[in-house]
This record gives structure tokens, C-alpha cells and sequence, in this order.
């Protein structure tokens, strides 16, 4: 995915969930946050950090903020950012039939829904911005959804179903992504439940830069 209108700033501070204060031009700015989660490694005072032009100019928020650089890497936080990246990566590969975004499916609705030879497959996508020496963490903030989520997936198994949880890896030089147990000890164990119940486990690498997120990971 490519976003069109990227402009730097320095990141202040994030009196909530959805709004930060940056300084944009020698003016401070409240701007959108795409990512509801603590980000507290992330998001330092005086970071330097990358907005998105928003479509609408009367909202009250005119730039989205959607990647901050940390120790020389940008690390791409838009959480709406993996499925849409998902979604170009699993049309781009030709592997499937039938590839439908949010499927219905028990009490939820699965990221993806898949086909291939008659085979049916579900796929839940998760994006990963929390990195620890080296190893990429889920969640940074609890997330019964995430959770619900999983096992959901592990019951599609028997079913019948291919199953599989995709981590979205936003920044470069991170493989592997493990479960927050401190963070959230139920996603944690709902992630070894689905595991011991067939679901595959994948870990997306992407190329990173302000303005674009691809996943580079082999099908």
C-alpha cells in the first residue's frame, strides 16, 4: 500500500487514545492517531514522525499520524494498514480462487475467507508494532477480540477449515512475532490453544518506508 500525501512533523505529545500533538512547520497540531494501542516505545517527545493528508477538510483532525521513526527505522503504526496490505498480498500471489475480506463465521467475522481446489480457508491478521531485543510482541494492550478471535479459528479446524493467524510485521528487521503474556496473559493462552489446534501461524516481514507498506514474505 502507498499513501499519498506524507509530511513530516516531531511528535509532542498523546493526551488520549486518538489525538496527538505534534509540531508541523514551527506550529503545534492535533492530529489522528491510526492506532489505538499504548505505543508508549514508540511514540517519545521530539520522535520524528509521518502524516497522512486527510481526505476531508473540514475534519477537525487534518493529518492522520501513521509511522514514527525509532533508532533510524520507520515503524509504519496505522492499524488499519495490515489487512490492507493482507488483502493486496494474498490478490497479487494468484494462489486462490475466491479471496472475500471480512467473512462472517460463528460470532465474528474472519479477516479473510479463501478458496482453492475446494479447500476453505480462514485467516485472521494481526499487525505487530511492539519490538523487544530483536522479537516482535502481541498485543500491547489487552484485546479480548484478539483472543475471541483465535478461537474462533481453532474451532474452524474441526470443521474442516485451513486456518491460519497472520502477524503483520510494521517495521523492518523483526522475523518473528511471540504473544504478550504479561501484557495479556488470555490472548496468550488462547494463541498456544490455537496453536495445539492446528492453526498456522505466520509471521509477515514488510518493507517499510514513510509512505509505503509491502509484505515481502514468500507465500
Amino acid at each position: 500500500m502507498k499513501y499519498q500525501n506524507i509530511t513530516e512533523a516531531k511528535f509532542i505529545s498523546r493526551p488520549n487514545r486518538f489525538i496527538a500533538k505534534v509540531l508541523l512547520e514551527g506550529k503545534e497540531l492535533s492530529v489522528h492517531v491510526k492506532n489505538t494501542g499504548r505505543c508508549r516505545e514508540l511514540l517519545i517527545p521530539g520522535c520524528r514522525v509521518y502524516l497522512e493528508k486527510a481526505a476531508n477538510p473540514e475534519r477537525k483532525t487534518p493529518y492522520d499520524l501513521v509511522a514514527v521513526e525509532k533508532d533510524g527505522r520507520i515503524i509504519n503504526i496505522d492499524s488499519q494498514a495490515p489487512n490492507v496490505v493482507v488483502k493486496e498480498w494474498l490478490l497479487d500471489s494468484g494462489r486462490y480462487e475466491v479471496v472475500k475480506p471480512e467473512y462472517k463465521f460463528g460470532d465474528s467475522r474472519i479477516d479473510f475467507y479463501m478458496e482453492k481446489d475446494g479447500v476453505k480457508y480462514l485467516m485472521e491478521v494481526k499487525g505487530c508494532t511492539l519490538f523487544v531485543d530483536g522479537v516482535g510482541y502481541f498485543p500491547d494492550a489487552p484485546t479480548q477480540r484478539g483472543a475471541k478471535h483465535l478461537r474462533e479459528l481453532a474451532g474452524a479446524v474441526a470443521q474442516g477449515y485451513k486456518t491460519a493467524v497472520a502477524f503483520v510485521i510494521q517495521g523492518e528487521g523483526i522475523s518473528e512475532v511471540r504473544p504478550n503474556t504479561a501484557t495479556d496473559p488470555d490472548f496468550a493462552a488462547a494463541f498456544e490453544d490455537a496453536k495445539s489446534a492446528g492453526v498456522e501461524i505466520l509471521f509477515l516481514t514488510c518493507k517499510v518506508t514513510k509512505d509505503t507498506l509491502v509484505v515481502d514474505a514468500p507465500m
